[in-house]
């Protein structure tokens, strides 16, 4: 997720999708600690955002565009083709978010009034429409593709919260991997691998 205003904010969970051969690393990341949602809290919302997800990935899949037809020319160095196959990217004016205080999730209220260039729902990602052309914001969210993949949603919704809450937003780990892997794709002409270089990141957590 990118922001235009910044804010306080969780990256919702989003529903589950068929996993690609690419995205089969699991062992590392199960350092990932659950220290701020507790379970009782993920018993109860989880089940909630999963099924706003799934409606809200239902009705605008017919928006939904590939990855290719926007031409990108370094995009498919960082990432693997079978990712940049399956995903896609819904143009839109004003980002979906799901009503996370109805949801049980009140400590995030502020989200729901943020102002964002785009957030990502598994292999799904709506953009803003004004930043749609810009590749550095596409590279962005397909890092949150690839956490998703390989986190899962349950952990993927347990590690963003808890480190929005622990850290605040800017430091999260899964928002500040996001941001480094893209200042790293726009100040430099080296080649990285995009998902080698999540993976990495998320065994460290």
């Amino acid at each position: 997720m990118r922001r235009l205003d910044f804010i306080t904010l969780f990256n919702p969970v989003a529903t589950i999708y068929p996993w690609t051969g690419f995205a089969q690393q699991q062992a590392p990341l199960l350092q990932i600690r659950p220290v701020v949602v507790t379970p009782e809290e993920l018993s109860i919302a989880y089940p909630k955002v999963e099924a706003w997800i799934q409606k809200t990935l239902a009705a605008y899949e017919k928006d939904a565009q590939p990855i290719g037809s926007m031409h990108f020319a370094r995009l498919p160095l960082y990432f693997h083709s079978v990712l940049l196959a399956t995903s896609k990217f819904i143009p839109i004016d004003r980002v979906p978010i799901p009503p996370l205080t109805a949801m049980g999730l009140g400590r995030f209220a502020e989200v729901e009034r943020g102002n964002f260039s785009g957030v990502t729902y598994l292999d799904r990602y709506f953009i803003k429409r004004t930043v749609m052309i810009e590749e550095a914001v596409h590279f962005h969210e397909l890092i949150h593709v690839l956490q998703w993949r390989l986190l899962g949603p349950e952990r993927f919704l347990t590690a963003y919260a808890n480190g929005l809450e622990e850290f605040g937003y800017e430091d999260s780990p899964l928002e500040k991997m996001a941001y480094d892997a893209e200042a790293s794709f726009k100040r430099s002409s080296a080649i990285f691998d995009a998902e080698k270089f999540v993976v990495e990141r998320l065994g460290s957590l």
